[in-house]
């Protein structure tokens, strides 16, 4: 396990689960928070071996692999609050949350910002501060997250919206899917030599089972095709898909999505 963050007494730390997600544990002193647990029995193991108390859990949408875990660890940490989209379908919601609202991790001594982002699915929130954000399956290193429930259009404004933040902002995403994500980004852009060293770089980690997350908001407008929709390369690689020029960004994003789904 990597220490990935250390920000004052804070730490963030991933922990594996399943085949390729990362359930992020924040810690300060013996208080704990975690996000999206899809699996209680890693997140259990680890508060026990760092005799850490469990204060919340943050959630950013309802599929299983980010909420499996919940029930399990609220029947060992009772008190431990459960932010999540407002909504029905997460269980064990203790207080559901929306577009504007403030999370506050008093333990912690930080807060989140709520932002709607829905595309991935509709009830899809992020939690961000002025220097990272958890953004669930929304946006992925080099890569974004498939459109199940909402619009294409929904899904470029999501990744706008984080794009607009600083570009120092640490991005906390969910899945290890970086390498598989600029196998496609490199035929997008064979000629992006920026993305060609990021490549290098993420197979050394992955060789020496590291992570490849977080990255930030400045790497992800050097190496990620689905936002950098105004590149030549990534315009011609939709036009070719679309047989035609494209209209506008959501178009070439469109075509771009469509092509990463069939790949």
């Amino acid at each position: 396990m990597q220490d990935v963050a250390n920000q004052n007494k804070l730490m963030i730390l991933p922990l594996p689960a399943f085949q390729d997600n990362y359930i992020w544990t924040l810690r300060a002193d013996q208080h704990c928070v975690v996000v999206d647990p899809g699996d209680a029995s890693v997140v259990l193991e680890y508060l026990r071996a760092e005799s850490l108390e469990l204060e919340a859990i943050l959630v950013t949408h309802h599929h299983p692999d980010h909420t499996g875990g919940i029930l399990e660890l609220l029947e060992h940490f009772p008190e431990a609050t459960v932010f999540a989209p407002d909504g029905r379908q997460i269980p064990g919601v203790t207080v559901s949350v929306q577009q504007g609202d403030v999370v506050y991790l008093n333990h912690l001594g930080m807060d989140f910002r709520v932002e709607m982002v829905a595309g991935h699915t509709l009830d899809h929130i992020m939690y961000v501060t002025d220097q990272l954000v958890f953004s669930g399956d929304v946006i992925f290193s080099a890569g974004c997250g498939r459109i199940f429930e909402g619009t294409p259009e929904q899904m470029l404004n999501a990744l706008d919206k984080i794009m607009r933040l600083p570009n120092e902002t640490l991005i906390y995403c969910t899945h290890e899917y970086t390498a598989a994500n600029l196998e496609f980004a490199k035929v997008v852009e064979p000629n992006n030599k920026t993305l060609k060293d990021f490549a290098t770089w993420v197979e050394r980690q992955r060789a020496n089972h590291f992570p490849t997350v977080p990255t930030n908001v400045a790497e992800q407008k050097k190496i990620n095709p689905f936002v950098r929709l105004d590149s030549p390369e990534v315009m011609t690689f939709a036009e070719a898909q679309l047989g035609r020029p494209a209209k506008n960004r959501l178009e070439v994003f469109t075509a771009v999505r469509k092509a990463k789904d069939n790949f």
